[in-house]
């Protein structure tokens, strides 16, 4: 009797599983690609680009004084008095340490920068494949370009639905 309530009830449970997995739609979309098509990445990548090169500016600058420092330091430093020579090899010293924290500063302003400008675009996306995702049901959209699904059964490829939505031809 055990034995037949037991079977009764793996059936049911199986029946169960066998229902929900036959309702399960799934998609994927490159979202990389996706972005690329979007003409608010083409101007932030311009000014990303723009503001790279603003700070590379700086920075050639500052090289460039202190490579000129260096080359007179070191074409008058055999001439010059103990004190003198010692604040000079402190100014080169501090002009390096200023080099070295403004490449580091830079590098983090261009990441903050490009979180800015990339941000809302990467939000824009998203919200609009959430949207596709519940106006035709599907239960799980996998993304293509992080590379992560090694094998998919048959999906719906959700890209021009995503593009139409954002109005991307």
């Amino acid at each position: 009797m055990k034995k037949l309530i037991l079977f009764a009830v793996m059936t049911l449970l199986m029946s169960g599983m066998t229902a929900v997995a036959q309702t399960l739609k799934f998609g994927h979309i490159d979202s990389g690609a996706l972005i690329q098509m979007m003409p608010q990445t083409k101007q932030a990548d311009s000014t990303l680009k723009r503001y790279a090169e603003s700070l590379d500016a700086q920075l050639k600058g500052m090289t460039a004084e202190y490579q000129s420092k260096l080359q007179s330091y070191q074409s008058k430093a055999d001439s010059l008095p103990d004190a003198i020579r010692a604040v000079k090899e402190k100014e080169l010293s501090d002009l390096g340490q200023r080099i070295q924290d403004f490449q580091q500063n830079a590098q983090e302003s261009i990441q903050s920068k490009k979180q800015e400008l990339y941000g809302p675009i990467f939000k824009k996306a998203e919200d609009a494949i959430k949207e596709i995702a519940k106006e035709k049901a599907f239960s799980y959209i996998f993304d293509t370009s992080l590379g992560t699904v090694l094998f998919a059964q048959d999906s719906d490829d959700i890209m021009s639905l995503v593009k139409a939505k954002l109005g991307l031809k």
